[in-house]
């Protein structure tokens, strides 16, 4: 049997000399190659969850296992994504990609050879030699999520990536990411605020209480992969939605 991408065990965290209790023992996993989503109120400890698993926190009780590992409160396991595209404003666009290259082993040359290739595949070859501050915020996040991508870390957190983006960017990125994604099938764990993109995305979705927060469901999205665009057309699909937006009342 194969190690999990990602095991919580009993994960909770208190704040406050134990005075206030965020996360109240939370276990799920994460596949090896799998898309899951976390849904939650606002303030549910979703950010908290992922600063654990990263390991710049530790938990007050609970383990975490990457790949089989036990990494609790220890860093380095994870390739990860923010709200905004946090690119080195000093490095050329193609150098920001063989940064992560180079961390994964590449050497310098083949790095550079890489990074323009990957670039040309997400239709920014043409930005190769420019600065991050030159791109739109579509633009940056899509260069954002390649140097993730190409991180040697077997498990990529996306923390609300896409966040930040007008409502027609937003969906623009959602269907990128998504082809990418089917093309390179890495683990991935989203925090995300918005069910239609969980649906759209994910092999699963945990949607959480309010804090102290617990696993109120995890739902297997049942649509085909690859995804149709045209998904929030389905019955099926709205009716999934609107149970997950009960639960989140």
């Amino acid at each position: 049997m194969t190690a999990s991408a990602l095991e919580l065990k009993g994960i909770r965290k208190d704040f406050d000399s134990g005075r206030k209790n965020v996360l109240n023992g939370l276990s799920f996993t994460v596949a090896e190659n799998e898309f899951v989503s976390i849904i939650g109120p606002s303030g549910s400890g979703k950010t908290t969850l992922f600063q654990l698993i990263g390991g710049l926190e530790k938990p007050t009780a609970g383990e975490v296992w990457i790949s089989g590992k036990l990494t609790t409160g220890s860093r380095g396991h994870v390739s990860y994504m923010p709200q905004q595209a946090s690119l080195m404003p000093w490095r050329s666009v193609s150098a920001n990609i063989e940064l992560a290259l180079e961390v994964a082993g590449v050497n310098r040359k083949e790095a550079s050879r890489q990074a323009r290739e990957w670039l040309d595949r997400i239709d920014l070859l043409e930005y190769a030699d420019s600065y991050p501050h030159v791109l739109s915020g579509g633009m940056q996040q899509r260069v954002s999520f390649l140097r993730a991508l190409l991180s040697p870390q077997p498990l990529m957190l996306l923390d609300e990536p896409f966040g930040a983006l007008d409502a027609l960017t937003r969906q623009q990125m959602q269907q990128w990411l998504m082809a990418i994604w089917e093309q390179n099938r890495r683990s991935v764990l989203l925090v995300t605020h918005s069910i239609e993109e969980a649906l759209l995305l994910s092999d699963r979705i945990i949607v959480l209480s309010s804090a102290p927060a617990v696993i109120l469901e995890e739902i297997t999205v049942p649509f085909d992969r690859p995804r149709s665009p045209q998904l929030w057309r389905e019955p099926r699909f709205n009716e999934l939605k609107q149970r997950i937006h009960e639960l989140l009342q």
